[in-house]
């Protein structure tokens, strides 16, 4: 269920600067000092950088109240951005372009943190330090720092009370400059899909033919390690989800082939045993995963109450333990994962007192399922994984028996090593997923959707993650990325390193630090630039233009291939193939969908070799122009209800002009929408711009006073989209009277156009 968190009560703000920068120096915990600057130096001012620039958030406490990310970069003092009740959580700004930062000024709301990091960094994954502190208490920060970056972001690892960070301002100052021109052969160059890093960790173990392998966590105090039969192991790997022979053998095939040595599976049962034996087969180990509700949230397997549900308890424990039983012996089997992202999920189904009761329950559920485990395999550890290192404090204090610790994350690996830091959690961890930064956690493109990072940012992001957890020596174990699927869908697309069985950028940049030299390597097609041109406003069914940049390091041929998708006027993760026309060097055209909305296009550049190369962009798809004045634009409209949740879906919204706004009704057929002309005029045309929820039948009315109504028009078969009206009419306002839904939502209208011509 979805609460409201009451707020934080404000506290007086106020400013310190020298005294704060003065204390962090002189207890040690300053990492870049202020600047000095020679008398015979000029310097500009700072410049205030960051205000208005693209913000994102580890997360946002109830995304419908208004604590977006960007509201501590508005300028503005009344608004601010909160995050979720746990630790850790951050805040990062894309200052747009490179930039030296002078000075960092944060003003905290009542909730601040006690703890937390002044970070930089050149491509939003490899941090710097600039500051930090473990005695924040509120108010105001002025810091004088010292750094380089694109990107600033806050860090905050802990805090003084129940409820999360929260900050009305996040400043950023210095002074801009330009990257200059890139140097290829730069190993920080962002446009290398392969960075220069080599750390593949320990040698693979091979598998045994027969007989379970004895997998241990050994040594202790913040210097641990796996070990597989007396052998170091660093786990080296991707997940993967499927389970027939033929399709899992030659996957494995391909993991051994880029050095890894683990996959990560979700559930364990009868079809399992197809991947231990493709695994082993190719020196492969699985991490086998046991699911347990609510997972990710009720969409993931509905809610469970760990304090009463005896029977979900004893029937989930009992078939877990009969599958620890049937493949304990296989050689295959490096360690059991108990749950996926529960304690994270559980948020979704409870709040309050019942949430944090629940979650002690569950993590103490997972301690009496390790026990268990352990009890008939002894040779293998346990582990849990969650979604948010705000996890571990569950596992810490209701878990003590799993072996080690584990955690899903991806634009924020390298935010991982701060928080077990901090949290004294006395275990080592493994990454279970990973990679680039997900569509929860990017900014939005211009046309309001997240903007998916680029086919080579996503390459770059393996080896970057990897090397994170391989600087936090002795506590980070390996990792499994996310992932491995032949899945070619929106997800897919977003994730996945062998699309459509097509080896794309990721697959040989992890290779490459795992330890494989790619001389010689046919590799995928590197797509280094695609714009839409116009892509705020496409009209329906035209034509829609796209530039495009991609080149193949072997001098192969590229084949072009486009699809849509429309998760994001729909809710479809499935992509659609679409006829790509090349209109010159490097430019292409396609037409344009008729439904409205905003669309995502896809093009994958193929090689021939097994290859591919895949880039996306967003377009808006708008109703075509329509002749005339519309006299309806910007005035005063009501309606018999509107939407109070998840957004602004005011009546307004409809006569603003813009259709990437709307106005959303409740849930009845009897519904209404007026705008008020402003004195009697008459008109020509309607045009009703529907999003997903239409009406199916409705009625054009006029009237001179808002009382009595005159019916101009009558539609009983509408069918969504755009209706264009021939209506002659004479009145100060204007009524869609709402007869009977098209869908089980309300009725949902971008635009009500009222045109004189």
């Amino acid at each position: 269920m979805r609460t409201t968190s009451p707020t934080a009560p404000a506290r007086p703000r106020r400013r310190r600067a020298a005294r704060a920068a003065l204390a962090t120096l002189a207890s040690g915990a300053l990492a870049g000092a202020a600047l000095v600057v020679p008398a015979t130096t000029a310097s500009a001012e700072p410049v205030l950088l960051s205000q208005g620039k693209p913000a994102t958030a580890s997360s946002v406490q109830d995304d419908w109240a208004g604590y977006a990310a960007g509201n501590a970069v508005d300028g503005d003092l009344g608004t601010r951005w909160s995050s979720a009740w746990s630790d850790p959580q951050w805040l990062q700004v894309d200052l747009e372009q490179d930039a030296s930062v002078d000075r960092v000024e944060l003003v905290w709301e009542g909730a601040y943190s006690s703890a937390y990091q002044v970070q930089v960094s050149d491509d939003a994954s490899a941090w710097r330090t600039l500051y930090s502190t473990t005695q924040g208490d509120g108010g105001t920060d002025v810091l004088d720092v010292d750094g380089e970056g694109r990107y600033v972001r806050v860090l905050s690892t802990a805090r003084p009370g129940g409820y999360g960070h929260s900050l009305y301002e996040f400043r950023v100052f210095g002074e801009a400059g330009s990257s200059g021109p890139v140097d290829p052969t730069d190993p920080g160059d962002p446009t290398d899909p392969f960075p220069d890093y080599v750390r593949p960790g320990h040698p693979t173990v091979p598998v045994k033919d027969s007989g379970p392998s004895v997998v241990e966590v050994v040594g202790g105090n913040g210097d641990w390690d796996l070990q597989v039969d007396g052998q170091p192991y660093t786990v080296r790997g991707f997940t993967w989800g499927g389970t027939s022979a033929e399709e899992t053998g030659p996957r494995m095939q391909g993991l051994a082939d880029i050095n890894g040595n683990t996959t990560r599976t979700w559930g364990t049962g009868a079809d399992s045993r197809a991947i231990f034996d493709a695994a082993a087969e190719h020196d492969v180990r699985v991490i086998a995963g046991f699911w347990l509700m609510p997972g990710g949230g009720p969409g993931s397997g509905g809610c469970i109450d760990y304090r009463t549900d005896t029977t979900y308890k004893n029937d989930t424990k009992a078939d877990i333990l009969r599958w620890v039983q049937e493949y304990k012996d296989h050689p295959a089997v490096l360690m059991w994962n108990i749950g996926n992202e529960a304690i994270l999920g559980l948020q979704n189904c409870y709040s309050g007192t019942d949430l944090e009761e629940i979650r002690n329950a569950y993590a103490s559920f997972v301690n009496e399922v390790s026990v268990a485990i352990h009890a008939i395999d002894p040779n293998h550890p346990t582990s849990n994984t969650d979604a948010w290192t705000g996890a571990w404090p569950y596992i810490r204090d209701h878990a003590p028996d799993l072996d080690l610790l584990s955690i899903n994350a991806y634009g924020d690996v390298c935010s991982i090593a701060a928080a077990w830091e901090a949290g004294d959690y006395g275990k080592p961890y493994v990454l279970t997923e990973g990679g680039a930064a997900g569509e929860w956690e990017v900014p939005d493109d211009v046309n309001g959707v997240p903007d998916e990072p680029t086919d080579i940012e996503k390459s770059r992001a393996l080896p970057l993650s990897w090397k994170c957890l391989m600087e936090h020596e002795g506590k980070a174990l390996g990792a499994t990325f996310f992932h491995y699927g032949v899945e070619g869908d929106f997800g897919g697309v977003w994730f996945n390193v062998t699309p459509g069985n097509n080896k794309r950028l990721g697959y040989h940049a992890i290779a490459k630090t795992w330890g494989v030299d790619l001389t010689g390597v046919n590799t995928a097609p590197r797509i280094t630039g695609m714009t839409i041109p116009g892509s705020t406003s496409v009209t329906a069914g035209a034509t829609l233009d796209v530039d495009l940049a991609a080149t193949d390091p072997d001098g192969d041929p590229i084949n072009y291939v486009a699809f849509f998708n429309s998760k994001y006027v729909d809710g479809a993760g499935g992509l659609a193939w679409t006829e790509l026309t090349s209109t010159g060097p490097g430019t292409f055209s396609v037409t344009a969908p008729s439904r409205l909305g905003v669309w995502k296009l896809y093009v994958w550049a193929e090689d021939g070799k097994g290859n591919v190369g895949v880039e996306t962009r967003s377009f808006r798809v708008v109703a075509p122009p329509v002749a005339g004045t519309n006299i309806a634009q910007g005035k005063t409209t009501t309606a018999s209800s509107f939407d109070p949740w998840n957004g602004n879906w005011s009546p307004g919204q409809a006569t603003d002009g813009d259709q990437s706004t709307r106005w959303a009704s409740s849930w009845n057929d009897d519904e209404w929408l007026t705008v008020d002309l402003g004195s009697v005029q008459a008109f020509q045309h309607v045009q009703l711009v529907w999003e997903t929820a239409f009406g199916k039948a409705y009625r054009i009315q006029t009237s001179n006073d808002g009382q009595s109504w005159t019916t101009v028009r009558t539609v009983t078969d509408g069918d969504g989209g755009v209706d264009s009206l021939d209506v002659a009419g004479t009145g100060r306002y204007v009524r869609l009277q709402l007869d009977a839904r098209g869908t089980a939502w309300g009725y949902s209208l971008f635009e009500l156009g009222v045109y004189q011509r």
